[in-house]
């Protein structure tokens, strides 16, 4: 691929949009659809990351359709998330909502950085026990930061959120009777709706309903307050020291905003097989739209976005064919933003709570949850140290250290798959065989296998004149594997039994020559045939052979 080539791939084109009819109709319908559902969890996950509602309408809308436009994905909805808020909710605590957008810019020149230097089919890397972790972990936090909201009063900034929620029961406030029945109104109305029709937007629903109630009631809740009337672009305020400060903020916003989007753009992918064809998912590129949409929220005063599984989800079941029912979508919030900041300003911060509490018990099925724990040890443990490490600590100690876990058991099967067996000679059976051992690996001779292969080795070649070491089986070689290959055939050499090496690999023998365990004179075969009858004429050999002088003198002195 030429190098134009390589950068038109990243960019627009004519052929991202269907301008045909019936797929106008989808797209429409289906970004109308996406607005009405992506209205009320834009307004909850700004304030739950507490860089307020007005910052997650800004970033719904901004972020919408920068995204939409630039992305890899053809249905992908991007905007403010509850992953994303929780990265945030501690970056507001310990250096204010003024950071947000210093931080969406620099994360965003990141996430764009990694696009273009094409490193979007990485995700595809994770494990899914840790992607699954990783996402309980998130709506277990999401969940502990709403209850303060539910009983009516606020926790410490940055403070644990499982901590937190303890101190807002016990400190709930007066009007703890009033909010907790909006949250419980809320949930009941999001939970019987779809069982009526799917396509009633609960969550909406819901939010309007218990607004409208409190209105009536004159609830001492707390409300949303005032929302901007319009948007408009401000530059943050740039500091190196601030900007070093953040160095660690932006890394984990970084890449949270790639492996949420590339994750949501997969399931996206998955999600449209059999259905109506909807053009392919680009990982780089979808990395470069989202670099550019946080950069251009930042300039907005929004926060990070990334690609929203739930709204993705929901813009592919109601028939999403091109980007345009993204930007349909952030259009319809921005109508708000410019015709009902008022009433939107009503709204009871409870009521919003409820929405993100139900969101959080929706984002991991039991059904998955099932199917990871029961699909093996190691696996159940990789998802729960991933998902406490999200709880507890941070969420991306949380992926890396279930990157680890994943990786220790996988090379913990690996070693205990790897092994060297015995084989029966071929053919029938001739004088001598019983000083001929042929022993085969299997799959990984590496360092972590290599001294136990060795030791086994090394023990079924005791009492036997010749050795055969068949390679055709062998998977995988590295150079601890190889070298410590090499240092046995050495020591079985010097106790005078005779190495033969069949069926070593093209990508093998090099390894195997630059590490010494392939010397000048070893005698290498390609057929087990060839190899087992070199190997008992070696064998008739030493048997016809007269006994060496000094062994003779011994035998006469005893």
């Amino acid at each position: 691929m030429s190098r134009l080539a390589a950068v038109r791939e990243l960019l627009p084109g004519r052929a991202d949009y269907d301008l045909r009819l019936p797929v106008l109709r989808a797209d429409l319908l289906a970004g109308v659809t996406v607005g009405v559902v992506a209205l009320p969890l834009a307004l909850a996950f700004g304030i739950s990351s507490g860089a307020g509602a007005a910052a997650g309408l800004v970033t719904a809308v901004v972020a919408g359709i920068v995204a939409a436009v630039f992305g890899g994905s053809p249905v992908q909805v991007s905007g403010p998330t509850g992953a994303m808020a929780v990265v945030l909710a501690p970056i507001v605590a310990a250096h204010g909502t003024a950071s947000v957008a210093l931080v969406s810019i620099l994360g965003g020149v990141v996430v764009l950085a990694a696009g273009a230097a094409r490193l979007g089919r990485l995700v595809g890397y994770l494990p899914w026990p840790v992607v699954e972790g990783f996402t309980l972990g998130i709506a277990c936090i999401i969940f502990l930061q709403q209850i303060p909201a539910a009983v009516g009063t606020t926790a410490p900034p940055g403070r644990n959120p499982l901590l937190g929620a303890v101190s807002a029961v016990a400190n709930a406030g007066g009007a703890v009777g009033w909010t907790v029945a909006t949250v419980a109104v809320v949930a009941v109305i999001m939970l019987a709706l779809p069982k009526l029709h799917r396509g009633i937007p609960a969550s909406l629903v819901a939010v309007i309903v218990v607004t409208v109630a409190a209105e009536v009631a004159h609830a001492p809740v707390p409300r949303i307050g005032t929302l901007p009337g319009s948007l408009s672009p401000t530059l943050p305020h740039f500091d190196l020291g601030v900007a070093h400060d953040l160095a660690g903020a932006v890394v984990a916003v970084a890449a949270l905003a790639a492996i949420e989007s590339l994750l949501s753009a997969r399931v996206a992918a998955t999600m449209t097989r059999g259905g109506p064809p909807v053009g392919p998912t680009r990982p780089d590129r979808e990395l470069v739209g989202q670099g550019l949409a946080s950069i251009a929220v930042g300039l907005f005063g929004g926060m990070p976005a990334t690609g929203a599984i739930a709204r993705t989800a929901v813009n592919v079941r109601s028939g999403a064919r091109t980007r345009l029912a993204s930007v349909v979508h952030a259009l319809v919030i921005l109508a708000v933003i410019y015709a009902a900041t008022g009433l939107v300003s009503r709204i009871p911060l409870s009521a919003l709570a409820g929405v993100l509490l139900v969101t959080s018990l929706r984002m991991v099925p039991l059904a998955t949850i099932r199917e990871v724990v029961r699909a093996s040890r190691s696996s159940a443990a990789t998802f729960a140290v991933t998902a406490l490490v999200t709880v507890a600590a941070d969420l991306i100690l949380a992926v890396e250290i279930g990157l680890l876990a994943a990786a220790f058991f996988a090379l913990r099967h690996l070693a205990r798959a790897a092994r060297a067996g015995r084989d029966p000679l071929p053919g029938p059976a001739a004088d001598g065989d019983e000083h001929i051992a042929v022993l085969r690996f299997e799959g990984a001779v590496f360092w972590g296998a290599s001294e136990r292969i060795m030791t086994e080795l090394a023990a079924a070649a005791d009492d036997v004149l010749v050795v055969i070491l068949r390679f055709s089986r062998l998977h995988l070689l590295d150079a601890t594997g190889a070298k410590a290959l090499g240092e046995t055939i050495g020591e079985l050499e010097a106790r005078g039994v005779t190495v033969l090496l069949k069926g070593i690999q093209a990508h093998h023998k090099h390894l195997l020559t630059t590490t010494g365990a392939l010397r000048t004179g070893s005698r290498l075969f390609t057929s087990l045939d060839d190899a087992v009858a070199e190997a008992r004429a070696r064998v008739s050999a030493a048997s016809a052979r007269p006994p060496r002088a000094d062994l003779a003198n011994s035998a006469a002195d005893v």
